[in-house]
């Protein structure tokens, strides 16, 4: 740019790590400093985040990278910030927390998405949102609330994500993105907060506490004064809302390429797998799972299902190797059996071993929701050792990824890859065999950061549109698509509808253990459900002036 502000922030705040990183304004990156995340468990399910400590550890983030790029509050441009999705982070007078934030990983709602998943009312709300409801979303989190912990919502005055946080502290706005706002209490059609969704819910009464949206594309708010002294930069620097970290990651890795659209996975701690698709394309599935998520890109939405557990199952099972050998006297570095992960596929049989790969404590979301549900092997011999079961643990990886496209619809023609695993070359072998797909990486370093400030450089006007932008920061950087084995593949689509007729067999058995596991919480669960059996389904009832509530409803899609 003229003036010489030739720098486009962007900053990432996730689940454990927040990073701050410099782009140039051709999309080259520059420089990149991060602050570790922090966040507490409890053994009621909890999983929370202290807003304080959050913006604190952005602020580090931001002063790191100053620390990196000579010069960097002048030379700014912009700043866009994306963050962890889902969550409830309540901010009451004065812009002050209102306690810590719930985050996507907390599991204390699950008695309320049964109640509210068993009305009618449930499926009009999917048909709207395009999402299925779980626990870790802010509608079923502040239902759960307003029904068990009112007084959080009565002292809020907003409830925002991780990224609307940052972007109050930043700028000083209360507001949310397209994204959020719409698979949470929206519409995705329209981008917009829609009635249904807000009413299935029981939220309507609520409703004050929602944000205004804004998309980051079009609307850019200046760097507040008080953020300008902590963070060392300039007063009035433009900042970008990013949407959330998903579609963010997803673009800068590639999921739309040359106005084309493709699938997209990211094999992290989680797994989120995504097709980039035209609005009137979208599948919903008959279970009501899944999420649909906006694009900055018009008319162009993700249809989205994510594993609780990717890499978490991997890293569960080298852990256990590691403090089996720790206890038999033999110290090993994590990291070094890490590296002979690619040996163990190399030398083991595949598909010898079903495992499926619900490690979380919160269960799985993706392609069905059940809190219960949790990790195991089917198949176990005496002749197996570890090379088998850890072989078994990355083909979980393949089967869910799987199991979550086939929820999309069709498989996939080329699945992009991106999180730390995607750099296994072994890894990528499975998944592309499990779908059938060739396989493509991306040399984008931080796919994140880079998706929120190509929003920045569209609002900036360095670019007239995001294809134009795609064009130069993403596709240059795909690597060679890699062609799945056709004799794994086969053997994969043989092994496919086992993994699916155990999963399914093994929800009684999921439903018993969990409530050995917490039997208090378990009967809580029971009642609500219930009680939301008992209860008449507002949908079925019949109103004083003679029309039935359910004729508000819009009548449902059909189902391919």
């Amino acid at each position: 740019m003229r003036d010489g502000r030739d720098i486009i922030i962007g900053i990432d705040a996730g689940t454990s790590v927040i990073k701050a990183v410099a782009f140039d304004l051709g999309g080259r990156q520059l420089g990149c400093a991060s602050v570790r995340n922090i966040y507490v468990t409890g053994d009621d399910g909890s999983a929370t985040q202290s807003l304080t400590q959050t913006w604190a550890d952005c602020v580090s983030a931001l002063k790191g990278l100053s620390e990196k790029i000579e010069g960097l509050a002048a030379r700014t441009a912009a700043l866009a910030v994306t963050a962890q999705g889902d969550g409830t982070w309540l901010v009451g007078a004065d812009n002050r927390p209102v306690g810590d934030a719930w985050l996507w990983l907390d599991a204390r709602a699950a008695p309320t998405v049964r109640r509210l998943a068993g009305q009618s009312a449930d499926r009009a709300r999917f048909e709207a949102t395009g999402t299925g409801l779980n626990t870790c979303q802010q509608g079923a989190q502040m239902a759960h609330m307003d029904r068990h912990r009112p007084e959080l919502l009565d002292n809020a005055d907003v409830a925002l994500h991780c990224k609307d946080w940052l972007y109050l502290n930043l700028t000083g706005i209360r507001a949310t993105d397209p994204s959020e706002a719409s698979f949470t209490f929206g519409n995705f059609r329209t981008r917009r907060y829609d009635d249904v969704a807000i009413d299935s819910l029981g939220l309507t009464h609520r409703r004050t506490l929602l944000p205004d949206i804004i998309d980051g594309t079009q609307v850019m708010h200046p760097l507040s004064a008080d953020a300008a002294r902590a963070t060392g930069l300039l007063a009035g620097t433009p900042v970008s809302l990013g949407y959330v970290d998903m579609v963010m990651t997803a673009l800068g890795a590639g999921v739309r390429t040359h106005a084309t659209n493709a699938a997209c996975s990211t094999v992290g701690s989680t797994g989120v797998h995504m097709r980039a698709k035209p609005v009137d394309a979208v599948h919903l599935n008959a279970e009501g799972t899944g999420y649909v998520i906006a694009l900055p890109v018009p008319g162009i939405v993700t249809q989205v299902q994510t594993n609780m557990g990717a890499t978490l199952n991997i890293d569960w099972i080298l852990r256990l190797a590691a403090d089996l050998m720790a206890d038999a006297g033999r110290q090993v570095a994590f990291s070094d059996l890490v590296g002979r992960i690619e040996h163990w596929l190399e030398t083991t049989r595949p598909g010898a071993l079903l495992y499926h790969p619900y490690i979380s404590e919160a269960g799985e979301r993706g392609p069905f929701v059940n809190a219960d549900a949790r990790a195991g092997f089917i198949g176990l011999s005496t002749r197996h050792g570890f090379p088998d079961m850890l072989r078994a643990v990355v083909e979980g990886l393949g089967m869910a990824t799987r199991d979550c496209y086939a929820a999309m619809g069709a498989m996939p023609s080329e699945l992009r890859l991106t999180g730390g695993a995607a750099r296994s070359r072994a890894l990528r072998g499975v998944l592309a065999a499990s779908v059938d797909a060739p396989v493509r990486i991306s040399d984008r370093e931080e796919a994140g950061a880079a998706g929120a400030a190509m929003m920045a450089a569209v609002a900036l006007g360095v670019y007239p549109t995001m294809d134009s932008c795609i064009d130069e920061w993403v596709s240059p950087l795909l690597g060679q698509a890699e062609a799945p084995d056709p004799d794994l593949a086969r053997q994969y689509d043989r092994l496919y509808p086992a993994y699916v007729e155990a999963r399914q067999s093994l929800a009684p058995v999921w439903e018993t253990l969990g409530r050995e596991r917490a039997p208090a919480t378990h009967d809580k669960a029971i009642h609500d459900e219930d009680e939301a059996k008992t209860a008449p389904d507002p949908a079925d009832m019949t109103r004083r002036d003679g029309a039935s509530p359910s004729s508000r409803i819009p009548p449902l899609r059909s189902l391919t």
